[in-house]
């Protein structure tokens, strides 16, 4: 018997272990506590993709497209664990749409789902609405992957007899699913107790406490980081309270012994690892960061980092690294140019702001040489009036000395633009576009996306200020949603910018080549394997 389970629903990508049950779980053995740990979201896609099964739903008058897919489906997993060295782009695409394929078949099946190798969707139900939630978690509707739970899942965590089963919910994709899971592990096992936390439910923090609602079936909620809590809660000492919230112990030093690293879907092995939790900038005004943090911030200690990936590294024999901070801190990239010589051998990639100290062509020579393959950098527009108005704290002129030193050290660029913004006009977009085919060749990857408005975002606060007319919940039903509609004082609103994305952004060749390099479905997971073209 065990005193905790930690569990990953699906469905997310594949690509590697969770870092968040792996720092969990480091901190619960540390406290003396038993622990186990299962990736059940790597596991389910597993179980629905295996040969048997798939022929079965298949069944024999399946078209040529299906054949071809079902023939290829080893061929087709081997290669995207395989080395990159042997895998070019086209290949690993072609892969992916065979193994996406295959997982329509379920899809097909349970009519009113959808699963990718990146996400899982059921239409008709929202997962901001908890009289939706509670259909999932007490049977009355189904998922494709109930029968992954019932047959192999729940199985396997009676043999783990756990005294309770923590389930972390970070997306929106995993909501459907952690609750019919939840569901049957108290029909089951009526005296487990049942524990949910993560990103997601943390964000859903205030309106579950001002409507006092509670979750069924799970005994408690836990909000913010999960050590703490988690540990009072075994041991006995936590208040007779539903919510649980401690942030007093915060932790970054993963124990991923659960992982079975061979069988992620990625050419190499990926080890997703954090320098800090939360935001250091907590600025920008379009960002639930800004407005309702996961986590208060926190570092590690920045002179220790680099021995840390270097420890990781020898002990799951794991030469890559995804730093996954909300920014990568300057001072630990510093850290990490340092110590260049020692991280020899090492790759890694993150998020990071368009700092100043990135101006400097030495220090990202630097950071090139410690391991640096990939920085993701969110520009969001390519007018200074729109970056001033969210609270970016970038100029342009800085932007683009960063792109060009990192682009001669040989560092892929990700760049993240986001169109649609409260106060943003035509105009506007058009020098987004201007500005992304002049710098074309120093960018290597493009994340194109229509923003979504917090709720509780500053820009609701003056919306005369920021160019709004109106706004409201995009679910008036779903008190749980995370993000307001809003009516653009300018006209300029949601579909003209999907327009605009289409038409002229994709429409300009240069934009639709940079693209067009991106990785399908896993994206900037796997975009530093494949360099920018």
């Amino acid at each position: 018997m065990i005193d905790v389970l930690l569990l990953q629903p699906p469905a997310l990508k594949p690509s590697e272990p969770p870092l968040s049950l792996a720092i969990l779980c480091a901190a619960l053995r540390t406290a003396k506590i038993s622990t186990k740990v299962l990736d059940a979201n790597l596991d389910a896609y597993l179980y629905l993709l295996d040969g048997e099964r798939l022929a079965e739903v298949a069944g024999e008058n399946c078209g040529t497209s299906i054949r071809r897919a079902l023939k290829h489906r080893q061929e087709s997993l081997d290669l995207l664990r395989s080395s990159p060295e042997g895998v070019s782009l086209p290949r690993y695409s072609t892969a992916v749409r065979y193994l996406n394929l295959l997982l329509s078949l379920w899809s097909k099946q349970y009519e009113k789902e959808r699963l990718t190798l990146g996400d899982y969707q059921h239409k008709g139900f929202s997962v901001f609405n908890p009289e939706a939630l509670s259909l999932f978690s007490r049977g009355n509707v189904r998922t494709l992957f109930y029968s992954y739970f019932l047959n192999d899942l729940l199985p396997r965590i009676k043999a783990h007899q756990p005294r309770r089963v923590a389930i972390s919910i970070n997306y929106l994709h995993q909501v459907f699913p952690a609750f019919e899971l939840a569901g049957l592990l108290r029909q089951q096992f009526p005296d487990l107790e049942l524990v949910a936390g993560g990103g997601l439910i943390t964000s859903w923090q205030e309106p579950l406490q001002r409507l006092a609602s509670k979750l069924y079936p799970f005994d408690y909620l836990v909000f913010g980081p999960g050590e703490a809590s988690l540990i009072a809660l075994v041991k006995g000492s936590t208040l007779d309270d539903y919510y649980l919230s401690d942030n007093s112990d915060i932790g970054f030093i993963p124990d991923f012994s659960f992982a079975k690293f061979d069988q992620y879907f990625s050419p190499q092995p990926i080890l997703p690892v954090s320098a800090s939790r939360g935001c250091y900038w907590k600025k920008c005004l379009f960002c639930p960061e800004a407005t309702a943090p996961v986590h208060p911030y926190e570092t590690f200690q920045p002179s220790e980092f680099p021995d840390l990936l270097v420890q990781l590294s020898k002990r799951y024999a794991v030469t890559n690294f995804h730093l996954t901070d909300n920014a990568i801190p300057v001072n630990f990239l510093k850290k990490l140019a340092e110590h260049r010589t020692a991280l020899s051998g090492l790759s890694w990639f993150g998020f990071v702001r368009f700092e100043s100290a990135l101006e400097n062509p030495e220090f990202i020579r630097n950071l090139a040489t410690s391991g640096c393959e990939m920085l993701q950098l969110g520009l969001e527009s390519g007018s200074q009036v729109v970056l001033d108005r969210l609270g970016k704290g970038i100029k342009l002129e800085t932007v683009v000395k960063i792109l060009d030193n990192l682009f001669m050290a040989g560092i892929s660029s990700y760049v993240y633009i986001m169109l649609g913004t409260p106060g943003e006009t035509e105009a506007d977009a058009e020098m987004t576009l201007n500005f992304l085919e002049e710098h074309a060749e120093k960018i290597g990857f493009l994340n194109i996306s229509i923003m979504n408005l917090p709720r509780g975002s500053e820009l609701l606060e003056n919306p005369d200020l920021y160019g709004i007319d109106s706004s409201q919940l995009q679910d008036a039903e779903s008190p749980l949603g995370l993000y307001h509609e809003f009516r653009s004082a300018t006209g300029w609103d949601r579909a003209a910018a999907r327009k605009f994305l289409n038409q002229r952004l994709l429409g300009s060749p240069v934009i639709r080549e940079i693209v067009k390099r991106n990785p399908p479905i896993f994206s900037s997971n796997h975009a530093f394997f494949f360099g920018s073209g």
